[in-house]
């Protein structure tokens, strides 16, 4: 080595941070290519007593360099933080995971015991988790709290390694009565996808410990997001979820609603970038009224939310005591409608809350779909909004057993309700009698598109005949009743899945839309007077309604009738 180099790297040295456990060679910008370059570095390493934390990053390292380094950690027993993100700048990729291995097996022969190790910014692939995956096994990370591998370029394969080494410690430290308690785990833009992902998400429901997750960045879309989401619902002492720019669309973003209902702790979520659109804003819109107690951060920028999605989302904060910011940036609020959604803050002295809306997208063009990215209308046009799904489609009931849905076990409904909603009519309801308390049976919250379907089917029937009106708004409220007596997630489903196919909400998944009738929308107008109607739900109606009147302009009438009879609903 030169006596330059040498003179240049004792100067750097001199400089370098050291006390409280920690040794620092943090963005020196060295070139540490054999033994003789590190020589020095060794030398501190080797001196340094009590060694805790050890900081390399900003520098690169070769082969032979990490050998000579990890000769000297191989008796730093008590070494728990390894910061070694940047590390290998310009080096083959086939050389790193040959110096990982070696830095991994000296602190596993040193007995180390981490709680925190970063290895992000290091461009080593799959292989490269190859290089610490022995690590991660081992008894020197039964300890681990932290890990950040991010911008790493794990790849699929990586993932699947990652996260098969994680279980791997868990089991084995939980043998040994000392379960592996990863809290903070960050691993974005590593392109992941939906298979490193799912495999992942095994993992962290394994482990239940964890408190921040960051995954942005990581092609994953719903299918990788539904399993993740079932992971996240296993981990309740979870306080941050970054997700930034994955592929949510509808069933992603769902799935994470019902995951979030059973998290207490979150204070920042960060979903932006991730396609939520406006059906899922509703139901992300729904878990606010009804959990995250402790919420101070929800972002949702760049998710094509139209206007009216968005001030119920804006609503729905209003009332989260540490909430300290809403990002809604990058939407489809239009010009007017930004406005209109700052004055609404601003006039709830909120206005401090809402981040800015500089990049807005404009209204949706009328004749624009929401995309379908995912293939998402595949199978049918309904939405899973049930309270308890697993992953494989399975129900839990209270009882512990499961069943599929559409299992046997499900009442068999008389012939004449079967006949009546396949061809509905004014007559057959007046026939069924008493047994139009029946048609109840035939909708459930947890299905919102049948249920809807059913509802528009009779409340268009309604006439101003005593007889015939009275039938059909006593069976309307029944099945109102029901529906909105459910949780607010599902019941805010449903009512968003009623919105679309009154043509008042844009759906990412397509579904057939209704040829609205006065009549449907005098029956909304009646159930809205009910006790059973709560005024958070008419809020959300009178949102849309008075957003969308165009939508109503065949029923003007009737549409001027509900609107009023919601306003004055939402001010009593």
């Amino acid at each position: 080595m030169a006596s330059d180099d040498i003179s240049q790297l004792a100067d750097a040295l001199a400089k370098t941070h050291v006390g409280d456990g920690e040794l620092s060679f943090k963005g020196l910008g060295l070139k540490l290519d054999n033994a003789e370059s590190v020589g020095e570095l060794v030398r501190e390493i080797e001196q340094y007593q009590g060694l805790r934390a050890l900081r390399l990053e900003g520098n690169t390292v070769g082969v032979d360099a990490a050998r000579a380094i990890a000769k000297a950690l191989e008796h730093k027993d008590q070494l728990q933080r390894c910061y070694w993100s940047d590390m290998f700048t310009g080096r083959l990729r086939s050389e790193i995971p040959t110096a990982l291995r070696c830095l991994g097996s000296a602190l596993m022969h040193a007995g180390a015991r981490l709680t925190e190790l970063d290895l992000s910014d290091n461009a080593f692939g799959p292989d490269g988790v190859k290089g610490i995956e022995q690590l991660l096994k081992s008894p020197s990370c039964h300890t681990l709290r932290v890990l950040r591998l991010n911008n790493c370029g794990m790849g699929i394969g990586g993932g699947k390694i990652l996260a098969e080494a994680l279980i791997q410690c868990h089991r084995q430290s939980s043998a040994l009565g000392a379960p592996l308690k990863l809290r903070v785990f960050i691993a974005g833009r590593n392109r992941l996808e939906n298979e490193g992902a799912s495999a992942l998400a095994k993992a962290f429901q394994l482990i239940g410990s964890l408190e921040e997750v960051h995954m942005p960045q990581n092609g994953i879309n719903y299918a990788g997001v539904m399993a993740l989401a079932s992971a996240m619902r296993h981990n309740p002492e979870l306080r941050v979820l970054n997700f930034n720019d994955n592929t949510f669309t509808k069933r992603g973003t769902l799935a994470m609603a019902q995951a979030l209902r059973h998290l207490r702790n979150v204070q920042m979520i960060n979903f932006g970038d991730c396609l939520v659109r406006s059906e899922g804003a509703i139901a992300l819109a729904a878990v606010l009224r009804e959990g995250l107690p402790v919420l101070k951060e929800l972002n949702l920028s760049f998710g094509e939310i139209t206007e009216a999605a968005a001030f119920v989302v804006a609503q729905a904060v209003m009332d989260k005591p540490y909430m300290e910011k809403v990002d809604l940036n990058g939407n489809c609020l239009g010009e007017e409608g930004c406005e209109a959604l700052r004055e609404t803050m601003e006039n709830m002295d909120k206005g401090d809350m809402l981040g800015s809306l500089s990049d807005d997208e404009g209204e949706p063009d009328d004749e624009d779909e929401e995309g379908d990215d995912d293939h998402e209308n595949d199978d049918d046009a309904s939405d899973d909004c049930s309270e308890d799904v697993e992953e494989d489609g399975e129900i839990v009931k209270e009882n512990g057993i499961t069943r599929k849905d559409d299992s046997p076990e499900k009442l068999q409904s008389p012939p004449e309700i079967m006949s009546f909603l396949s061809c509905p009519s004014a007559d057959r309801l007046l026939q069924l009698g008493d047994m139009r308390t029946n048609l109840q049976q035939q909708v459930d919250a947890s299905d919102p598109h049948k249920a809807a379907d059913v509802l528009l089917k009779i409340a268009s029937l309604y006439s101003e005949e005593p007889e015939t009106k009275t039938a059909v708004l006593e069976t309307t409220d029944v099945l109102l009743k029901k529906l909105l007596s459910a949780s607010a997630f599902q019941s805010y489903c449903f009512l968003s899945t009623l919105l679309v196919m009154m043509g008042l909400l844009k759906g990412e998944v397509k579904m057939k839309k209704v040829s609205l009738v006065p009549g449907q929308l005098l029956c909304l107008e009646h159930a809205v007077q009910q006790e059973y109607f709560p005024k958070h739900h008419a809020s959300l109606l009178h949102t849309f309604v008075s957003k969308n009147s165009d939508a109503l302009e065949s029923c003007s009438s009737a549409s001027k009738r509900l609107s009023s009879t919601l306003e004055k609903k939402c001010h009593d």
